[in-house]
């Protein structure tokens, strides 16, 4: 499906952008282009470097900004696929600076929706976050509500047979400013500082990412949120897995942190199907026939009141479990 395909990704040099780039490159050689669309030149510098046009000859570093409605057009000439990962994410930040990170995450996502429908795009993955459930934070709030534009999207492309979708994941291990690579690095010093030691999130490899976006961009109807099932880790086992012998104070939650992410809550449960590896949240009104789609993928509907929490979760990773995965995936290197 993806080879002779023209495939665009916004945020294309932040960690899944790479790891997307690295997994189509191994698996489609024969894709027709894939575009890098992101403001940061320097990046896009160093991410060309890994993928010389000489033996790349289909790759494109596009720089643009998702706020430039007319540079996104121009990217998506001739492009057949988008997957949108470009973002403003960090919680601080984005409580500090709440209109810049509007002009990114909602009014950013409104301009690619728009962009995709006006060229011949044909599927639109775009990422979500655990945050965006029940958000508490303004980076929560921008993402459920871009979640909210692409899903709608579907009502309005008309005759059009392009397809969004959304994926909602939690952390992605080692992905830029999460916690694992910031204790990795505060290790030395002796010290991992602790938000709050009852503190849980999901985790998700950063194959497992680019699986589960793959997976919707060739198997969504349009409309549907995924959501895959992925265990949980403490925050107090991450610390002990990193630095068993390092200090551990106490420092309070950061504006916006919750103790516990959430992926679907008891009022998405009414509109959440199990599909086997992944739940999928519908909107309340489908483009498409709902017995069909129920049968054709074996679904099942969740019981009324159920959701999906980092607290309350059924699988869970372990001090061993983290090591080892820290190793495979992070620092073969790693020892404690």
């Amino acid at each position: 499906m993806i080879n002779g395909k023209s495939i665009l990704i916004t945020g294309g040099t932040g960690s899944l952008g790479q790891g997307l780039t690295k997994h189509i490159f191994e698996k489609y050689p024969d894709v027709k282009r894939l575009v890098i669309f992101s403001r940061d030149e320097q990046k896009q510098f160093q991410m060309a470097q890994e993928y010389p046009q000489d033996q790349y000859p289909q790759i494109r570093f596009f720089v643009g900004d998702i706020r430039d409605e007319a540079r996104i057009i121009r990217a998506l000439n001739g492009i057949d696929y988008v997957i949108h990962a470009a973002a403003m994410k960090h919680v601080p930040i984005a409580e500090y600076n709440p209109m810049e990170c509007i002009k990114t995450n909602v009014l950013g996502a409104e301009n690619l929706i728009n962009a995709c429908l006006a060229t011949h795009v044909e599927r639109v993955v775009a990422l979500s976050t655990d945050k965006a459930a029940a958000p508490i934070n303004l980076y929560g709030a921008t993402k459920l509500t871009s979640d909210k534009l692409f899903i709608a999207a579907n009502n309005i492309r008309g005759t059009n047979p392009i397809k969004f979708s959304v994926v909602r994941y939690g952390n992605v291990m080692g992905s830029n400013g999460s916690v694992i690579p910031f204790f990795l690095k505060k290790r030395s010093e002796g010290v991992l500082p602790i938000t709050d030691p009852e503190m849980t999130r999901f985790n998700i490899s950063l194959q497992g990412g680019v699986n589960m976006v793959m997976h919707a961009l060739k198997h969504a109807w349009g409309g549907e949120l995924f959501v895959p099932k992925i265990p949980s880790y403490r925050i107090m086992d991450v610390a002990e897995a990193i630095g068993p012998n390092c200090e551990k104070p106490i420092i309070g939650i950061r504006p916006g942190e919750k103790v516990h992410e959430e992926m679907i809550t008891a009022s998405d449960s009414f509109n959440t199907y199990d599909l086997g590896k992944y739940y999928v949240i519908l909107p309340q009104v489908t483009r498409f026939d709902l017995a069909e789609f129920i049968e054709h993928h074996n679904a099942k509907k969740v019981e009324q009141g159920f959701r999906y929490n980092s607290g309350e979760n059924s699988e869970w990773e372990t001090v061993e479990s983290l090591r080892s995965l820290i190793k495979d995936h992070l620092d073969p290197t790693f020892e404690v």
